[in-house]
């Protein structure tokens, strides 16, 4: 089922920026196997993943993997939605998915780096 999860996140956003995604986003945001309360209080699980959580409840690696995957295929979709000029920049795809996983795909659709990235303005995002 793992492999299946990887395939169509590369279909998302092609095969570099998955695997960008799959190694950058447990690394900064840890893997914690059971639900808990962030420190602003959000009920979190796993790599940061704030839906469908339960408090103290155990999650396995796979149902860890499961959630990261499920949240960064709906991420990626909606960067690509509002931000289509991506498609063909990997890294910055990557990077733009990651940040929308952070903060939430309305917030990055608004927000001052997907309208740089829609305006091509590449230097300013550095």
């Amino acid at each position: 089922m793992a492999n299946l999860g990887k395939a169509a996140l590369a279909g998302i956003v092609g095969t570099v920026a998955a695997t960008t995604l799959y190694c950058i986003v447990p690394r900064f945001e840890g893997v914690v196997h059971r639900g808990y309360l962030d420190p602003v209080g959000v009920a979190t699980k796993c790599s940061g993943d704030t839906h469908d959580v339960v408090v103290g409840q155990s999650y396995s690696p796979d149902e860890c993997w499961e959630s990261l995957n499920r949240q960064l295929m709906t991420h990626a979709d909606d960067v690509l939605r509002c931000t289509p000029s991506l498609k063909d920049h990997p890294n910055q795809l990557a990077a733009a998915v990651s940040f929308a996983y952070n903060i939430g795909s309305r917030n990055y659709c608004a927000s001052a780096t997907a309208k740089r990235f829609n305006e091509h303005d590449w230097k300013s995002i550095a």
